[in-house]
């Protein structure tokens, strides 16, 4: 079996996000709740995205400070998250490249407050941001902190 080799398990990128998230369960001990220090891993993890994916990436970290100012930025497993008082993820970006996907996708946990009937959305595939798709993002991470 190949180090790249999924049938024993996770695949490399898999492997790497695991990773990711161990250091950053680390760094946050050792920084508590600072929103400096959260953001400055939200732009490092950006800066280290390809072209498009950072773009679509660096507006949607603007749109959620905007609409949602009161989220403390931080990183999740190796990408950009958004986390309420408790320290619990709320919305989260995932850069395409990252897991070698077709598109980037803005997802929501269960502590959002999207809940809408019996069946809602959690994640959202993002190609390019138009006016009116950064109104439905703006509208959804609203939603999700109300």
């Amino acid at each position: 079996m190949t180090k790249d080799d999924t049938s024993g398990g996770l695949s490399r990128e898999e492997r790497d996000a695991v990773k990711d998230r161990a250091k950053e369960l680390r760094d946050e001990a050792k920084a508590g709740k600072n929103r400096a220090a959260g953001e400055k891993a939200v732009q490092e993890a950006i800066a280290e995205m390809p072209g498009e994916d950072a773009a679509i990436a660096r507006r949607l970290h603007e749109i959620v400070a905007e609409a949602a100012p009161e989220l403390m930025p931080k990183t999740w497993y190796g990408q950009p998250a958004y986390a309420n008082t408790d320290g619990k993820v709320i919305a989260f970006f995932q850069s395409a490249a990252k897991f070698k996907t077709r598109y980037a996708t803005l997802g929501f946990n269960e502590d959002a407050n999207l809940d809408d009937g019996e069946m809602w959305a959690t994640s959202f595939a993002v190609t390019t941001l138009t006016p009116a798709v950064e109104t439905k993002i703006r509208d959804l991470v609203r939603r999700a902190i109300r």
